[in-house]
């Protein structure tokens, strides 16, 4: 199963929405449009594809979620953040327009993606309204996580502190994207339950392994610095557990989420090949 159709939806979705952006249309553009693996709104589609709902329903939402993926990335990589060089094989935001450009791109982006989520006629205003609830939320713990992150720099912190950490950085984002896929297909209730134990198994099995990837994957193939965690001095679950058992750790959420998925009232088969094709990246 590909889900490179939906990949091929969502680059043409977020060029239309970057074509006009004024003077920040270039670093927009290039941050955006370089590369990534879409894999937020992939599983926006996805789920919404589960429920059977129309695709042109979840665009808005697709593109929303990436943008705000794409504007944590750039703000991310800034000197005084994470201080990364490389994004998707390419000089960073910040280093091929400046510090300042970058920081004004990536607050571009995050207006952008609820712009389109408030314009999007498509959706009833109820619909818009909890889709902008869902993802404005995320953004925030997202924007905490990195808090977090930069407060454990040369640090010795326990599992459950830097789990909670994961969970906000990178798990919000990705339980916001399974539901805002499910808001769209306005799945049930019960649905909505095992949809939420599923992203957050998902979202923290996607980053431990992001921990594992970065140090046991070529730079060329990861698209950035290899072992820029452990040069920071990050706490990282490799770092916290020993390489063997946190890959066990990843791969027994994968199967947990996998697990989840057997009591969806719908086939989950879709879901269930997108998490085998997340266990099996190599970047």
């Amino acid at each position: 199963m590909s889900f490179e159709p939906y990949i091929s939806r969502i680059d043409k979705y977020l060029d239309a929405c970057l074509l006009q952006q004024g003077d920040l249309t270039q670093p927009m553009r290039y941050s955006v449009l370089s590369g990534g693996k879409r894999f937020r709104p992939i599983l926006t589609y996805t789920i919404a594809n589960t429920f059977a709902a129309n695709l042109n329903l979840a665009d808005s939402s697709a593109c929303a979620v990436e943008l705000i993926h794409a504007y944590s990335l750039i703000h991310d990589d800034l000197p005084a953040m994470d201080d990364d060089d490389i994004r998707h094989n390419q000089p960073s935001c910040h280093k091929r327009f400046g510090e300042a450009q970058a920081i004004l791109t990536g607050d571009g982006l995050q207006a952008l993606a609820f712009e389109v989520l408030t314009n999007d006629s498509q959706l009833t205003p109820p619909l818009r309204i909890s889709l902008l609830q869902a993802l404005t939320r995320a953004a925030f713990e997202m924007a905490q996580g990195q808090s977090i992150d930069l407060s454990m720099v040369a640090k010795t912190v326990d599992l459950p502190t830097l789990q909670n950490m994961h969970q906000k950085k990178t798990g919000a984002l990705l339980a916001c994207a399974v539901k805002l896929g499910a808001l769209v297909a306005d799945c049930g209730a019960a649905d909505m339950k095992i949809l939420e134990i599923f992203a957050q198994n998902i979202g923290l099995a996607y980053q431990i392994q992001d921990d594992v990837l970065d140090v046991s994957t070529p730079e060329a193939l990861l698209g950035k610095r290899q072992n820029s965690d452990a040069e920071k001095n990050k706490p990282t679950y490799p770092a916290l557990l020993g390489l063997d058992a946190a890959v066990q750790s990843y791969q027994e959420l994968y199967q947990k989420a996998l697990q989840s998925l057997e009591n969806l009232s719908v086939n989950p088969q879709e879901l269930v090949k997108l998490v085998e094709k997340l266990h099996a990246r190599e970047f």
